[in-house]
């Protein structure tokens, strides 16, 4: 038989196959908890991604100097895997073009993405690309930072299609509680709760927008935050429903403690991982033609679902965590 062919190769044209990002987002924004959680990754490996906040993090009046620290903190040693992003402030924040400036000067090369905040359409997006792309130029950066954007506004919304569309966007999230602000009440105060945002229609109707935009342009989405940090099985239940139900691949953390309880709720079975490996061996070892397993046929439709499966329990894998076997870690993914 000819050299066995890699998963990504036997089932997804080029470009086909969306960018993998870690399943959590740690939001942190005092930097105490800043350098905590850049510590965290470190220990616990590149399961999660950490944001930097220059939004709400920064005292009023000083997102420059907070700007300067993140750049910092992004091009310091303790970014071990290059797995920091940073949030700017809103587009039409006066200090936007410093910081995207700072940002992009001192760390630009390191910078995993930039999140755009409070985008309110493709037009508002694209002028925030265009004042990064300036600065990526004026610091002579070879890369294009890619653009995280939050979906947080009636207009994002209505446009989270195209916002999905756009070339340079990697991920799109979910803000809860902006969105349910601007319905001026009509959204009551339990839509913001971890129960009542996966019951209030509108809310859910946003949710599953979004998620179905990303996926039909082969972009992440990220789910919003849950604020009941000290009840991590409310948590545990809000990342299953998020990854389960409504087709989100990545979710938001603000407190370290529901870090490992998000990855935990989107990792893959171990049922789960056992039946992908199974098919996943027995159709590369058919050269990818279709074959029977327990009586089921599968093809490259379902090959793809179960190679799906088996990229998300990689992602997931963390030190004194869930973990791949060894050779299939070594079949798959070492050195590919």
């Amino acid at each position: 038989m000819s050299q066995k062919i890699h998963p990504r190769q036997a089932l997804f044209e080029e470009g086909d196959a969306a960018e993998s990002l870690p399943v959590c987002d740690h939001y942190a924004g005092v930097e105490e908890r800043m350098r905590k959680s850049i510590e965290l990754q470190a220990q616990m490996g590149p399961v999660f991604d950490v944001t930097l906040d220059c939004e709400d993090g920064a005292p009023v009046g000083g997102e420059r100097e907070h700007a300067a620290l993140i750049a910092e903190l992004v091009d310091s040693p303790q970014n071990s895997f290059g797995r920091v992003g940073a949030r700017a402030v809103t587009a039409d924040h006066e200090a936007f073009g410093d910081v995207v400036d700072t940002l992009v000067r001192r760390a630009g090369s390191r910078l995993a993405y930039l999140m755009l905040p409070k985008v309110r359409s493709v037009a508002e997006l694209q002028r925030g690309i265009d004042v990064l792309d300036a600065a990526a130029r004026s610091a002579g950066l070879q890369r294009e930072i890619p653009v995280h954007a939050l979906v947080e506004t009636h207009g994002a919304l209505h446009e989270a299609f195209a916002l999905a569309a756009h070339p340079r966007i990697q991920s799109l999230s979910f803000g809860l509680m902006d969105f349910v602000s601007a319905h001026r009440g009509a959204i009551p105060a339990s839509g913001m709760s971890v129960k009542g945002q996966f019951e209030h229609p509108l809310v859910v109707r946003a949710k599953l927008e979004i998620a179905a935009a990303c996926h039909a342009h082969g972009k992440t989405p990220s789910h919003c935050v849950v604020t009941e940090f000290k009840h991590p099985a409310a948590l545990q239940e809000a990342a299953t429903k998020a990854c389960r139900q409504f087709g989100y691949t990545r979710m938001w953390s603000i407190h370290p403690a529901q870090i490992r309880h998000i990855v935990d709720a989107f990792t893959p079975s171990t049922a789960e991982v056992d039946l992908a490996i199974d098919i996943i061996s027995a159709a590369q070892a058919a050269d990818w033609a279709p074959i029977r397993h327990n009586d089921t046929l599968h093809d490259r439709a379902s090959f793809r679902y179960f190679w799906h499966v088996l990229e998300r329990a990689h992602r997931t894998s963390y030190t004194g965590g869930p973990q791949l076997p060894a050779e299939v870690r070594r079949i798959f993914f070492d050195a590919h």
